[in-house]
């Protein structure tokens, strides 16, 4: 009984973690291309961030993709 609570215990702990690793969002306004590094990062959080910098790309006509 003590094993299964432990291995319930450790595949309750994996789950919760989450998978980071580097996001690039590589964005392009007016024909010049910048890329910017998300390092060690959720992607929902790498995508917010991104997103964030697509609405200031395209108050100037540009916009920027997450890879």
């Amino acid at each position: 009984m003590k094993n299964l609570t432990l291995i319930a215990g450790a595949v309750f702990v994996l789950s919760l973690a989450s998978c980071k690793k580097d996001y690039d969002c590589e964005c392009t306004v007016a024909g010049q291309t910048s890329t910017t590094t998300f390092e060690d990062s959720k992607k929902s959080d790498a995508e917010d961030a991104c997103d964030a910098l697509s609405t200031s790309a395209a108050i100037l006509g540009g916009s920027c993709d997450l890879n």
